[in-house]
């Protein structure tokens, strides 16, 4: 979801149009001035409200023009600061001399008008990477409380082996049974499906990616874009296994990257 700032009615609805069009983008806010914008950014929209009272970027990025009445475009970004999680500003602006004013003010791009499908495009992609890259070091970063240790008995030729959760990675759906793969390279088939496995452990920081996988939240360490969609890392050994994102599990596993995990999974 993104935001674009004009005074111009032509201007703010080519903008709207531009952004509108890409894939990447899912929803477009279009504010007349500053004024209105900074409402928005603090809840006025209801979509917007929810994100804040969950620790998300009220928006994923705000497109501003420089020169308009009242608030001007780099005032806006000034009062910005204010706003946490903050979104990726870009400017877009028919001056350029503005430029090194804007990135000293953390603009993380800026864009010349009249501005031209491509070069959203590129700031588009721009804007996810890094914000990716954020979510993925404050996931990595993240300290917390331990959970009870809990350990699975799989039976395998009468004998009964205990798995610790610690040490699952991730965890595959098979039928009404479920493959866990472990930190040292081994899979074990348990009684029991991916839909209880993910309602269980969900305090544990097991989360859902695909109708097919449960992957351990602390130890994503990329997501990345491919032609299907996208795909998750665990680990970054050369043969760290890459896993597929579905489309319905894609939003849930951006927010929840962005919320730190909760667990201390020591050593894996």
């Amino acid at each position: 979801m993104v935001l674009a700032i004009d005074d111009e009615p032509n201007n703010l609805d080519e903008i709207g149009y531009l952004l509108d069009s890409n894939p990447r983008v899912r929803r477009v806010l279009l504010a007349g001035d500053a004024t209105e914008a900074l409402s928005i950014l603090r809840g006025a929209d209801p979509e917007v409200h929810h994100r804040l009272r969950n620790n998300i970027a009220p928006v994923d990025a705000v497109f501003a023009d420089i020169q308009m009445p009242g608030l001007s475009g780099m005032e806006l970004a000034r009062l910005m600061v204010g706003v946490q999680p903050a979104p990726a500003l870009v400017f877009i602006t028919g001056f350029e001399e503005y430029a090194l004013g804007a990135y000293e003010l953390g603009a993380l791009d800026y864009i010349v008008k009249p501005p031209r499908e491509d070069r959203i495009e590129r700031v588009l992609g721009l804007v996810e990477r890094t914000q990716l890259t954020a979510q993925l070091e404050s996931a990595a970063a993240a300290v917390a409380e331990p959970v009870e240790e809990e350990v699975i008995p799989v039976e395998l030729a009468g004998t009964t082996k205990l798995i610790p959760r610690s040490s699952v990675r991730w965890v595959e759906a098979q039928g009404d049974y479920a493959r866990l793969h472990t930190s040292d390279g081994s899979s074990h088939l348990v009684r029991i499906p991916l839909a209880q496995l993910e309602e269980k452990w969900a305090d544990a920081g097991f989360v859902r990616i695909h109708r097919s996988y449960l992957v351990a939240l602390p130890l994503i360490t990329e997501l990345k874009m491919v032609s299907s969609g996208y795909t998750v890392r665990l680990g970054n050994e050369a043969n760290a296994p890459e896993l597929p994102v579905s489309r319905r599990h894609t939003r849930e596993l951006k927010d929840r990257l962005v919320r730190a995990p909760k667990n201390n999974w020591g050593q894996r």
